[in-house]
């Protein structure tokens, strides 16, 4: 995520054409009281993860979008095309990718991967998200 001029830039990782791909959110912004806050975006559950380097997580989608916040370590989202994306300390990013309805999952189509490629344990907080 990052901010610039009044907004939050969210990588969110989407089902496009029927294969996983990054959009980027725009989420306005509003200062209060010297913070400078987005919407409110409602959750329904919080995870805390660790996994060891060289964890590898095979094609697979998220389904119903997560926030991932990387505490510690770097992730790495793998994509059908052949481009990584690495998440380190600090940064975060939607996983919402899903199987287009009336399909079923395809390892040979639908998804992402995702490998710890740190030398260090990954810690990770995943908020289940109402909507994004």
């Amino acid at each position: 995520m990052e901010y610039t001029e009044n907004t939050y830039r969210v990588p969110v990782l989407e089902t496009l054409n029927g294969r996983s791909d990054w959009l980027t959110t725009e989420l306005p912004t509003e200062s209060r009281g010297g913070m400078v806050l987005s919407p409110r975006i409602d959750c329904s559950s919080l995870r805390l993860r660790q996994s060891k380097p060289g964890y590898f997580a095979d094609w697979h989608v998220a389904g119903e979008p997560v926030l991932i916040i990387v505490q510690r370590g770097t992730l790495r989202i793998g994509l059908r095309d052949g481009e990584t994306r690495d998440f380190s300390e600090g940064e975060a990013f939607v996983a919402a990718d899903k199987v287009p309805e009336g399909q079923d999952f395809d390892p040979e189509c639908h998804g992402h991967t995702a490998k710890v490629v740190s030398e260090t344990t990954l810690r990770a907080v995943h908020i289940k998200l109402a909507d994004m």
